[in-house]
């Protein structure tokens, strides 16, 4: 199936989304912090990842990805980042905030 990594890239975001509207995180008063720890990681793993995809390390199976490339890498692989964040900085948060609940 050729949305399959985008499909789990969905399924990983959907579950921290869905928690953060149950536990009322709020993560969107602190975006501005979400968004400097994506750019961080997204410029430095970004530029890791085009260098590496292009002297042939790895590759992306054309069988799992969607086929829209920039610089030589799926659109899947530049979302897995900020996903990654995303998912990274929700999973401190929500275990902060029932950690004060207990």
């Amino acid at each position: 199936m050729h949305a399959e990594y985008l499909l789990v890239l969905g399924a990983i975001l959907f579950f921290p989304l869905l928690l953060s509207i149950i536990l009322r995180l709020r993560m969107y008063t602190h975006y501005r912090s979400l968004l400097k720890a994506m750019v961080v990681v997204c410029v430095v793993f970004w530029t890791w990842d085009v260098l590496v995809t292009a002297r042939g390390h790895w590759s992306f199976n054309p069988s799992y990805v969607m086929g829209w490339d920039l610089l030589g890498m799926p659109v899947e692989e530049w979302l897995f980042f900020p996903v990654l964040v995303f998912v990274s900085v929700f999973t401190y948060e929500a275990v902060r905030k029932v950690w004060k609940g207990l």
